[in-house]
């Protein structure tokens, strides 16, 4: 009897532990699905987080280069300013300079001994007296027309001045300034002449390398590229350490 139970009852208990077995089985694959999620997690967070630093990395980037491109205009601003600067020390030391030479124009001559067999001689005309105030203010007005983009009324402005003040020491910057506001309206013709006159005749001014730099883009714009490369070249050979002189390089290697 007990011979014919034992092996019912291993049977018993082979059919009981399958259930377990099968049970265990599923508890292992929803611990991996599990991992696997968990896994899947991290790494769409990583991805999150790489992307959003590539993100804040490309917003660096460009407020970098937008503040590259600020201080770069702000040096351009602070040249100019510090060239106007220069100019109006220079200018205000003429004014006193030329003052005084008008001063002793209008004082009149000693009376020499006079002679009665001497024909009388009839004094030259003086030009009339300029109010360095008058001179100074029309000089600013042109200007603020031009930085304020009306290049026509600051061609007509600054070539009025050039007319009643043909003395001033504003003359070599009235006759750039008038070519760059003729540039500006593509009268290259007359833009070519002031910038030509200002580097002929004023060589030694601090605006005469950046005359020849404008003579030789209003020359270009005529359709005279010979005469703009000479200009170029002569930029370079005569006011080399200028920063006009750089810009001439690279449009000569152009």
């Amino acid at each position: 009897m007990k011979q014919r139970l034992l092996p019912l009852l291993l049977a018993g208990l082979v059919v009981g532990l399958a259930p377990l077995r099968a049970h265990a089985g599923l508890f292992d694959d929803d611990e991996a699905r599990a991992r696997i999620e968990d896994m899947r997690k991290q790494l769409s967070a990583r991805i999150d987080k790489l992307e959003a630093s590539a993100r804040a990395q490309l917003e660096l980037a460009n407020q970098i280069e937008q503040l590259k491109a600020e201080i770069a205009r702000l040096r351009g601003e602070n040249e100019v300013l510090a060239n106007d600067l220069a100019n109006a020390n220079k200018r205000q030391k003429d004014f006193y300079v030329d003052l005084d030479n008008r001063l002793r124009k209008v004082e009149p001559p000693v009376a020499a001994a006079a002679d009665p067999a001497a024909t009388p001689v009839q004094p030259a005309p003086q030009p009339p007296a300029v109010d360095p105030a008058n001179e100074n203010r029309d000089y600013e007005a042109a200007l603020n027309q031009l930085r304020g983009g009306k290049y026509k009324e600051a061609a007509t402005a600054f070539t009025a001045f050039l007319r009643n003040y043909p003395n001033s020491s504003f003359q070599p910057s009235a006759h750039y300034w008038t070519a760059s506001a003729q540039y500006q309206l593509k009268d290259y013709a007359n833009a070519a002449d002031h910038y030509g006159r200002v580097a002929s005749q004023w060589p030694d001014d601090t605006r005469a390398p950046d005359a020849l730099l404008g003579l030789s883009s209003a020359q270009s714009g005529l359709g005279d590229l010979k005469a703009a490369t000479r200009s170029l070249e002569k930029l370079v050979a005569k006011y080399p350490n200028s920063q006009a002189a750089q810009i001439a390089r690279q449009r000569l290697k152009k």
